[in-house]
């Protein structure tokens, strides 16, 4: 087996701490990693406090990892060692189900193996995240880093930018188009930079009338605070799209009345607790469409990579080493962060366990 350190937690109210656990070996199909940076995720937080009510102790978070290739499994030809790569959210699906056929592994209907806090198919045993020194992943999981992005800041493309590229995408996003994003933070300024970029008239709402500047520079085109009625109401029946990223309940109807006849908004956050139901009148009268969407299929978010290194986007990042991992969480909550936590996890170097 191989050994590996690094943060987790053992319960819901303790804290984050360093712990040793073991990986599998590399089997034909593996590739072998040594992290360099790990995002930190709003869903790691709600995996480590149990508030999905699904999380099994020890947990180690981190989806969005970036590393370098240390070993290959003989039957690995994408990928050798040094090679500049990226884990995400999935190291693993059923590849027999329908939605696996098509690219989309994050819709498998026998269920993704999530990156941490999921069952491997390999062992039985748990997955383990990118709070660690090091992961295997079965070669069909792990993307390219393309030249020209800088690691650190590309590590959060693997979670929040493909969760945000993967609806824009599907919704068909581009040129003439008027874009809503509701709320700026780790995937709000992602959302904001890549509709930017492929095209359309971006618009983004936010509770917090300080967050204008900062929204303009990262591309929005224009800013509402949601707070002002005036201001909302100069855009109803306006929008061909809106990507709600808020992870907390809020009401949809306030949202859903700025869309266009047959507009979308489509729903990335996920809240700890249910959004009030939104007004069906606010839907049928202008046969509008409400709807959600998960991260995206192992193809898409290498176009995703691909794309943010032709467009020069990555993510506005703060890094922190390990240690402080547990103050990030509490920042985190505060949004007392432009706009995501990276974990330096050459930091976890000497840390010993308790």
């Amino acid at each position: 087996m191989l050994l590996s350190l690094g943060y987790g937690a053992t319960g819901a109210t303790t804290p984050l701490q360093p712990i040793r656990f073991e990986r599998r070996d590399p089997g034909p199909h593996d590739v072998q990693i040594d992290i360099l940076y790990c995002g930190v995720c709003h869903s790691d937080l709600h995996t480590v406090r149990n508030e999905w009510g699904n999380t099994v102790y020890p947990v180690v978070p981190g989806h969005e990892i970036i590393g370098r290739v240390t070993a290959t499994g003989q039957q690995v030809t994408r990928f050798r060692q040094g090679d500049l790569v990226g884990v995400g959210c999935m190291v693993d699906s059923c590849q027999r189900c329908a939605s696996c056929a098509e690219g989309l592994e994050q819709y498998c209907e026998n269920g993704f193996v999530g990156t941490y806090n999921g069952e491997e198919m390999h062992s039985g045993g748990m997955t383990y995240g990118g709070y660690a020194t090091n992961i295997v992943v079965t070669e069909k999981f792990v993307l390219r880093i393309p030249d020209g992005l800088d690691p650190a800041a590309a590590a959060p493309l693997l979670c929040a930018g493909i969760t945000t590229w993967s609806p824009l995408r599907r919704w068909k996003v581009g040129p003439g188009q008027k874009v809503g994003v509701v709320g700026l933070g780790g995937l709000g300024h992602m959302g904001i930079k890549l509709a930017r970029a492929l095209g359309a008239h971006v618009v983004l709402f936010t509770t917090s009338p300080g967050k204008k500047q900062d929204a303009l520079q990262l591309g929005a085109h224009e800013v509402v605070v949601s707070k002002n009625a005036d201001e909302m109401q100069a855009h109803t029946n306006s929008f061909d799209f809106i990507l709600n990223t808020v992870a907390a309940p809020h009401s949809l109807d306030a949202f859903l009345v700025l869309l266009k006849r047959d507009g979308t908004m489509t729903l990335v956050g996920a809240p700890a607790e249910p959004h009030p139901s939104p007004q069906v009148f606010n839907l049928i009268m202008k046969r509008r469409h409400l709807a959600g969407s998960l991260i995206g299929g192992i193809a898409e978010t290498q176009e995703m990579l691909d794309f943010c290194a032709s467009h020069g986007i990555v993510s506005d990042i703060e890094m922190i080493p390990v240690q402080q991992i547990n103050e990030a969480y509490e920042r985190m909550l505060r949004s007392d962060v432009k706009y995501r936590f990276v974990i330096d996890i050459a930091s976890l170097k000497g840390t010993a366990p308790a």
